[in-house]
């Protein structure tokens, strides 16, 4: 019999900057965990609002954690550039109040591995939270 595991879409672009338990809470914003996730909260926030530009991923990742993740631009715009070379991302440059703003939007194939890598993340926060609150079974 499978089991299906469920995490709240807060808890998905928090990852695990908190990891907790009842009496347990490690703050983790600039970790190698958060780092390594960027990409992904990139792309699943592209996934969910079609195109957005740089200084709105990081508000809306501010908003989303209450305040608690900041994208800096100097980890945001690598990412982004990365992600475009690699053929997940699109660019789309609109004038806006006389200025030339940048939209990113994902691929095809970007949305195809959103999925991939959403599975992922899944799987290994299912695998942290395991280790870190187990339920011993006797």
């Amino acid at each position: 019999m499978g089991f299906k595991f469920f995490i709240p879409k807060y808890f998905m672009y928090k990852k695990l900057m908190y990891i907790c338990n009842s009496k347990l809470k490690m703050k983790m914003k600039n970790s190698q965990l958060y780092k390594g996730s960027l990409n992904t909260i990139i792309m699943k926030l592209l996934e969910e609002n079609g195109k957005m530009y740089g200084y709105e991923i990081t508000q809306k990742v501010k908003a989303i954690t209450l305040g608690e993740l900041h994208i800096t631009e100097g980890a945001l715009y690598p990412a982004l550039h990365k992600l475009e070379a690699e053929g997940l991302l699109d660019v789309e440059v609109e004038k806006v109040d006389n200025r030339l703003r940048k939209y990113y939007k994902l691929t095809e194939t970007g949305t195809k591995e959103t999925v991939n890598r959403l599975a992922e993340l899944e799987d290994f926060i299912r695998n942290m939270q395991s280790l870190v609150n187990p339920k011993l079974e006797f």
